[in-house]
C-alpha cells in the first residue's frame, strides 16, 4: 500500500490514525498542500480529485475518500475492530462519523475557507476554483460552537462518542475538534464532558502521528 498524506491536514490524520491504531506501516509520502502539490500532474495522475487523504491499495486501486479507506483496512485487518462488530454497532458508528463530517467538519471547513485571506479563491478543496463567502464563515463558526455543544451533551456519562468502545467515530471528532482550533474554537472547561473525552483521545499514541 502507499498512503499520500499531508501532515498539516485534517483529512489526512483521520485516515493516519486509523492506520496506525491498526497497526499498519504502509509507505507513506507526503503531499504538501500549502505548496500546492496536490495540482502537481505527478499526483493528479493518482487522484485527479486533487485530495489528499488518498491511498493505493496493493492492486493499486486508489482510495480517496476516508470512509472508503477506513471500510478497506477495517475488512482486510478486522484487529482491533474499529467499525463496530455487532449491526447495531456498526451503524451507530457510521451515524455519528456522518454526523461529525457534516455538522462540524464541514462548518470548520465553511468557516476557514471563506474566512481566511490566505485562502483567497479556494474556498473549496479539488482541482476548481471558487472565491470565498464571507456570510458562510460566520454561519460555519456558529454551526461549530452549536456542535461543541451538543457533542459535550452527548458526552455526559459516556466514555466514547459511539458504542462502549473507542472507534472510527471517535479518531473522526477528536480530529474535528482539535482542527477547530485554526477558527479559535477550542476545547476548555465551559465543556467538561468534551474535555474530559478529548484529553482521553490525545493520550493515545495515534493521536500525536
Amino acid at each position: 500500500m502507499i498512503f499520500y498524506d499531508c501532515a498539516t491536514a485534517p483529512s489526512p490524520r483521520r485516515a493516519r490514525m486509523f492506520i496506525a491504531e491498526k497497526g499498519l506501516t504502509p509507505e507513506t509520502r507526503e503531499v504538501s498542500l500549502a505548496k500546492g502539490e496536490q495540482l502537481a500532474p505527478e499526483f493528479l495522475a493518482v487522484n485527479p480529485g486533487a485530495t489528499v487523504p488518498t491511498l493505493v491499495t496493493d492492486t493499486g486501486l486508489a482510495l480517496t475518500e476516508n470512509i472508503a479507506i477506513a471500510a478497506y483496512l477495517e475488512a482486510s485487518h478486522p484487529e482491533p475492530p474499529l467499525m463496530g462488530q455487532t449491526p447495531e454497532d456498526k451503524a451507530e458508528i457510521l451515524m455519528w462519523n456522518a454526523r461529525i463530517e457534516q455538522q462540524l467538519g464541514m462548518a470548520i471547513a465553511e468557516a476557514l475557507r471563506n474566512g481566511n485571506p490566505h485562502m483567497k479563491g479556494r474556498a473549496l478543496p479539488g482541482p476548481d476554483d471558487f472565491e470565498q463567502i464571507p456570510a458562510l464563515a460566520e454561519r460555519g463558526l456558529s454551526r461549530t460552537r452549536l456542535f461543541f455543544d451538543r457533542l459535550d451533551a452527548h458526552l455526559a456519562n459516556r466514555d466514547y462518542i459511539a458504542t462502549d468502545r473507542f472507534t472510527l467515530a471517535d479518531i473522526t471528532g477528536f480530529v474535528f475538534v482539535d482542527f477547530a482550533r485554526v477558527v479559535k474554537i477550542r476545547v476548555d472547561d465551559t465543556r467538561p464532558n468534551l474535555k474530559r473525552w478529548y484529553d482521553t483521545i490525545a493520550a493515545r499514541p495515534s493521536a500525536t502521528l
